[in-house]
């Protein structure tokens, strides 16, 4: 059962207590992330995720990490590009220690500039890391490219440039305009006393007050079907496509779940079956969708020697030509709406899990659904609705389509459809 709190200062509280796990998950979630930025500041959100973790006024570093070490708890966080979250998950009897250390980090991190060297350092490291990843690196390299100029395609780590420019003051404003309580969401997930749990998070949050209030800013991304190879020495190819897919919040966004299963969301799909274990062509071929707010990206990513790219090519194109074509079978759709109750019950197994969802929900969308109720949803998904997504997302003629790797020669890839 879903508990939601608002304090006087806007901040919402989002729990749900299981009182048969011994854990407990305490996230804060705050609505910004790269899709905030600009050209001048790609990177800050990212950068002021790690900033969290390097002191506060109270605490060094290194006895962040020992507390929650010592009481053999977790503690992590994360930027997206629609939020950036920060968490922790300990015992249930911790759960004071964690709320304790969460709300330090959160209002006392020293934002020093040796830290900020240091910690900058780090970052353009991390993304050196990605740049000799392309298996990672033509995924974002697709978002950039479909929704080219918007900052819903800007890389979440950001760029170099950027990234050199970030200074304390930069960082002390992009906080006070997008770190507010009206922007904060605090989820918890596990097992905890209501009263301790409400006096601990009133008593570190409730005397907050944001400096600016913040409007909506994430406007409308518009899809391009553009292409974009990246030459690099590799031993394989990468490629992406991307379609345009259904907003979060979106119903048919299940539907789409349970066609992506059956498509390639699996090492039974079709294209797994019919392009790795029938052709053995790529090591790793799959598709998945992405769900923001306004826009949506259904991908579909392949890895293979560089002389099996044309093969491998046509046999996607085709798959989705045939897919879209002849639909799936009612036995097909009968197997994917069990996988994906399947694959959602068990996650509730999960308190690190259940908090992630209904921190999300309760940040993007302002409310949070019941298993009950999302497993109603997917058994609403019926062959209409499923014919409907194949033809309004699989749009053959509205491609965006990326690749890394040692390609010689233009890859042109209207040719293949």
């Amino acid at each position: 059962m879903y508990k939601k709190i608002v304090l006087k200062n806007g901040v919402r509280i989002v729990c749900e207590k299981i009182p048969y796990m011994r854990s407990v998950s305490v996230g804060i979630w705050v609505a910004t992330g790269s899709r905030n930025e600009n050209t001048t500041n790609n990177g800050i959100s990212h950068f002021i995720e790690h900033m969290l973790f390097k002191g506060t006024r109270n605490r060094t570093a290194k006895e962040i990490a020992e507390i929650i070490d010592n009481i053999g708890g977790q503690i992590n966080a994360f930027t997206g590009k629609e939020c950036t979250c920060y968490y922790t998950k300990t015992l249930d009897t911790h759960i004071d220690i964690a709320i304790d250390i969460l709300s330090d980090m959160f209002f006392n991190s020293k934002f020093s500039k040796t830290d900020m060297d240091v910690e900058r350092k780090v970052i353009l490291e991390e993304i050196g890391m990605y740049e000799d990843s392309p298996e990672e690196l033509v995924h974002d390299i697709l978002s950039e490219t479909v929704w080219d100029g918007n900052p819903l395609g800007y890389p979440i780590l950001g760029t170099k440039e950027c990234l050199e420019n970030v200074d304390r003051e930069k960082i002390k404003n992009y906080i006070a305009c997008n770190y507010t309580p009206q922007n904060t969401v605090i989820a918890v997930a596990g097992n905890y006393d209501d009263d301790v749990l409400l006096e601990l998070l009133t008593k570190a949050f409730s005397s907050w007050k944001g400096k600016c209030t913040k409007g909506e800013t994430n406007e409308n991304a518009e899809f391009m079907p553009n292409t974009r190879i990246k030459s690099k020495e590799t031993e394989q190819v990468h490629i992406c496509m991307g379609f345009k897919g259904i907003e979060h919040g979106n119903d048919e966004l299940y539907t789409l779940l349970a066609v992506n299963n059956i498509l390639g969301g699996g090492m039974s799909s079709r294209l797994f079956q019919k392009i790795r274990e029938a052709k053995g062509l790529v090591y790793s071929i799959y598709s998945y969708p992405s769900s923001y707010k306004n826009a949506g990206l259904f991908t579909v990513y392949a890895g293979m020697k560089p002389e099996h790219v044309n093969q491998v090519l046509k046999m996607i194109i085709k798959e989705i030509k045939e897919i879209k074509k002849d639909g799936i079978k009612p036995e097909e759709l009968a197997k994917s709406k069990e996988q994906l109750k399947g694959n959602y019950i068990l996650g509730l197994e999960s308190t690190s899990s259940r908090m992630n969802s209904i921190g999300k929900s309760e940040l993007l969308l302002g409310k949070i659904n019941t298993p009950e109720e999302i497993l109603f949803k997917i058994e609403q998904i019926n062959m209409e609705r499923v014919n409907n997504v194949l033809e309004q997302v699989l749009d053959i003629n509205n491609i965006g389509f990326t690749a890394v790797g040692n390609i010689k020669g233009e890859i042109n890839f209207k040719n293949y459809i």
